[in-house]
């Protein structure tokens, strides 16, 4: 038993450096030592951010309901960043890493979960330090229930993981894929919970825009965000069905990727 253990943490402790040093390896490859270096890990979605936040304000959007435009586009399109983002990492992502399947401890689920990770700290870092910087100029409120934020956010990762890890495998397998998720991506913004709450659609809209997994996760994290000034609508046991069977579906498709990569 003690041998097994022994084993088992050292098999984490290689993968946790394999994983590290790959997710510095992306880092380095995407954003270079130039310029602000890694800083642009976050910089770049904060920019997009404030963008669409300044984009909203001006427009006096309607997203039906009465809260106050600048946290609403923060939240909305913060998660957008999240989920959106990811699949575009994993679409071709195995071609330029495959001089690096020669070493015996890198697999190519190392490589989709590097190049995930860093999308989700740069959406993350950006989301908290926006939040951070409008609520200490007072232009937002801090939010009511931190717990449901961060946990609204955790399972908006969890599915645009789920997402993106089958998108990325089917990918290697068909070129149709990288050419129809840029147009699906723009057609699913709309509909994602970014721009509306739940409520405030006709009745039988609000039954179908409710099969959008991330719709549920918005519309949490906007309950913790908001708390009472709105009545979200939300399933997070549907959000975390569709999302492990995305998962599960992603890992069976890698498995059928491993087999054929060949190391150059």
């Amino acid at each position: 038993m003690k041998q097994a253990t022994k084993e088992l943490m050292t098999s984490l402790t290689i993968q946790r450096r394999v994983i590290y040093a790959l997710f510095m390896r992306e880092v380095m490859t995407r954003f270079g030592r130039h310029n602000i270096g890694f800083l642009w890990l976050f910089v770049e979605p904060m920019i997009f951010t404030l963008g669409i936040t300044a984009l909203w304000t001006a427009m006096k959007s309607i997203h039906g309901s009465n809260l106050p435009i600048t946290p609403f586009a923060l939240t909305g399109y913060s998660s957008v960043l999240l989920w959106r983002n990811m699949p575009v990492r994993t679409i071709g992502a195995i071609p330029p890493n495959l001089s690096l399947m020669f070493h015996r401890n890198v697999r190519v689920m190392d490589i989709y979960i590097a190049r995930l990770l860093l999308e989700v700290a740069g959406a993350t870092m950006s989301f908290i330090l926006l939040s951070i910087l409008f609520i200490s100029i007072g232009m937002v409120d801090p939010p009511e229930d931190i717990l449901k934020v961060a946990w609204g956010w955790f399972m908006l990762a969890y599915c645009g993981m789920s997402m993106a890890l089958m998108i990325g495998t089917l990918s290697e397998q068909s070129e149709l894929v990288d050419k129809i998720w840029h147009p699906l991506a723009y057609l699913i913004f709309p509909i994602s919970g970014a721009g509306f709450i739940v409520e405030a659609l006709p009745v039988e809209a609000q039954k179908y825009v409710l099969y959008i997994p991330m719709v549920h996760g918005v519309e949490y994290l906007r309950e913790g965000y908001f708390g009472s000034r709105f009545h979200a609508i939300h399933d997070l046991s549907y959000m975390a069905l569709v999302s492990t069977g995305m998962l599960l579906f992603g890992l069976v498709q890698m498995r059928v990727v491993a087999r054929e990569v060949v190391p150059e």
